[in-house]
């Protein structure tokens, strides 16, 4: 258990910060699911959409530190690179 004042403060911080990156990651994972979705259907036009819509919130991501650029720039890549092959 926390002893400090400064301990119990990081321990709420944390604990709020959690929860708002876990929404985030969330998010950003609907967002690939859509693209992958559209993929999978074989709609071109939906697929190239969405992953129109999921560059911006893996750029998001990024920028807020809840996933490492290269890691964005990977999924982006592979997911440009299905949606061409279509």
């Amino acid at each position: 258990m926390a002893n400090t004042p400064q301990a119990r403060k990081r321990i709420r911080r944390n604990a709020n910060r959690a929860e708002i990156n876990g929404a985030r990651i969330s998010r950003i994972r609907t967002f690939v699911k859509k693209v992958e979705t559209a993929i999978a259907g074989g709609d071109k036009t939906a697929a190239a959409e969405a992953l129109k819509a999921a560059q911006p919130e893996l750029a998001r991501g990024v920028a807020r530190g809840v996933l490492h650029k290269n890691t964005a720039a990977r999924k982006f890549s592979r997911l440009t690179k299905r949606v061409a092959a279509l």
